[in-house]
């Protein structure tokens, strides 16, 4: 069974690329085929069989990849895929618009259908950070990239979701079925050592995660808080926190794992797809505070693994800050709880389901060819 992943890109280091790892960790001998791939950035597939397309030999595509949507999926579309037997897409956006030969199964990961262009349309661009003139053209382009992508799926043969939440969205915006398996989660060696006196906060720092909910909590509680990760709503929170709010910027997983075990909670005020970073958390022993929607109400069990405040607001978090009790958590239990979440889990369930769908589908394949 000749297999060949593919990616959108590899320009950041998050829970898509985690997922893109753990596949070639159970197919290694599989090429990566991606639109381009930030080798200073994502340093792990620097040695691996990757094939990029022609934007990864255009000026800046590292540094402001995103004046190339308009050509992305004329570039997906350009990845030969002909000699192999599956295709595993792992998809936000573009990898699932390959072309494949009628004979080649095509199975798509999928994290979400693009929030820009669904479910996140109207505040993703009320929220850029462009002039009147990119807005104003903005809702056409969008428009059309819309059109391609609900066309895109009809190229997927088997959709994986990520989460029950990923699930619905699937079945809501593209009107297909899909099996859920949950993305691996690297659980670290976390000592279930006694907390200090911090809060912790952590991922890429964008606008739909909402990291100013927890910013704007926290000014006026005014405890430490410990926030890691980057993106482009650093310098914005920066701006706006009081001194009691660290930023610690780009850590590495022991880091990481020490500022998890040491937290009194961790802070989770996006909707997420699934939310690795709160199940990091859980595999340190400690709770989670999280909005009530999205792939958390998956992974979080309420008053067992963490508490969930239910309105998007500093307001509501704030509220629930004040009245949770930090002491009476079973650290060991809650790291048992995510343990179901491991990685090892990931890649037999991922390589079952691959197994069985590609017998399914060479079967019916053979049958066809009987028939004509």
């Amino acid at each position: 069974m000749r297999i060949a992943l593919v990616h959108d890109y590899l320009a950041q280091d998050g829970g898509a690329e985690r997922v893109l790892k753990s596949l070639h960790e159970i197919w290694p001998e599989a090429p990566i085929f991606v639109l381009f791939h930030d080798k200073e950035k994502i340093k792990f597939f620097n040695n691996k069989n990757i094939h990029e397309s022609f934007l990864a030999k255009l000026p800046f595509k590292n540094s402001a990849y995103q004046w190339y949507l308009p050509w992305m999926p004329l570039a997906t579309e350009q990845h030969n895929l002909k000699d192999f037997d599956v295709v595993i897409s792992t998809a936000s956006v573009f990898a699932k618009g390959v072309i494949t030969s009628p004979n080649t199964l095509h199975i798509s990961y999928c994290h979400t259908p693009p929030r820009f262009l669904w479910a996140d349309n109207y505040n993703y661009i009320s929220d850029l950070k462009q002039n009147r003139f990119i807005k104003f053209l903005l809702p056409h382009f969008i428009h059309k990239l819309r059109i391609w992508d609900k066309m895109s799926v009809d190229r997927v043969d088997s959709f994986i979701a990520n989460s029950r939440t990923v699930q619905q969205r699937i079945n809501k915006y593209y009107r297909r079925e899909s099996e859920v398996i949950y993305p691996p989660v690297e659980l670290f060696s976390c000592s279930l050592q006694k907390t200090s006196d911090y809060y912790a906060a952590g991922g890429r720092l964008v606008g739909y995660k909402r990291f100013d909910l927890i910013v704007k909590a926290f000014n006026r509680l005014k405890w430490p808080l410990k926030i890691f990760g980057d993106g482009p709503e650093l310098e914005t929170l920066k701006k706006i926190a009081k001194s009691n709010i660290e930023f610690l910027g780009q850590i590495t997983d022991e880091e990481k794992g020490a500022i998890l075990s040491g937290a009194r909670a961790f802070i989770h005020p996006q909707l997420e797809d699934f939310g690795i970073t709160a199940v990091e958390a859980m595999a340190c022993g400690r709770p989670v505070i999280a909005f009530s929607q999205g792939g958390a109400t998956e992974t979080i069990i309420p008053n067992e693994t963490g508490v969930f405040f239910h309105a998007q607001t500093w307001e509501s978090l704030f509220d629930k800050l004040l009245n949770f009790n930090y002491e009476n958590w079973d650290s060991a239990k809650i790291r048992e709880h995510a343990a179901k979440f491991d990685a090892p889990y990931f890649k037999t369930s991922i390589k079952k389901y691959v197994t069985d769908r590609y017998e399914e589908f060479k079967k019916g394949f053979n049958q066809q060819a009987l028939i004509d």
